[in-house]
């Protein structure tokens, strides 16, 4: 009987092609993030503000179709949605200055995920558990590289953080894939 807490091989030995792909695709993926940081980091941020648009014009139709017939809450519902449309179009018309602020709560996540990654490598042993520690490790030291060197770098650091970690996550998928065909064999 596999314990709750452990990883069962048979998964990684059935579905290694899959986990070799995934790891393929996010290397590739975090290279072309590498290669054009600056673009990476700048879409990265109209996006975010996109979708916080987006998201507050849909509260804002939900406040005035929906939360009017019950008063008590409209003000304060039409009001969230004013601030995210607020914020989006803040980070659409101003990428620049968006990546400054986002730079921020980037170092914040790397250092957040890469607790969570140690925690959870030292909790489940999977496939080649030493590189999955090294990537909560490379997180780990994202987030403290980040709040240094923030807020100088806000224009390249998201797009170039964002490809380091896409590439250490991809060996991490290959190196698992790569233990997944051994045991196969």
């Amino acid at each position: 009987m596999i314990s709750s807490m452990q990883i069962d091989k048979t998964m990684f030995a059935q579905n290694w092609k899959k986990f070799l792909f995934w790891g393929i695709a996010l290397v590739l993926l975090g290279m072309f993030a590498i290669s054009a940081a600056m673009f990476t980091t700048l879409l990265s941020v109209v996006l975010i503000g996109v979708i916080i648009l987006i998201a507050g014009a849909i509260i804002i139709i939900d406040a005035v179709t929906f939360w009017r017939v019950k008063m008590s809450g409209f003000v304060l519902h039409l009001f969230m949605g004013i601030l995210y449309v607020a914020v989006g179009i803040a980070l659409v018309k101003d990428p620049l200055q968006g990546s400054i602020s986002l730079t921020f709560l980037l170092g914040v996540l790397y250092l957040a995920l890469g607790a969570f990654r140690t925690a959870y490598v030292l909790l489940h042993r999977a496939p080649r558990w030493d590189l999955s520690l090294f990537n909560a490790l490379i997180s780990l030291i994202l987030g403290m590289l980040i709040l240094a060197s923030w807020p100088a770098s806000s224009l390249y650091i998201i797009g170039l953080f964002v490809g380091i970690d896409l590439v250490f996550s991809g060996w991490v998928y290959i190196m698992g894939a790569l233990a997944g065909r051994a045991l196969v064999k």
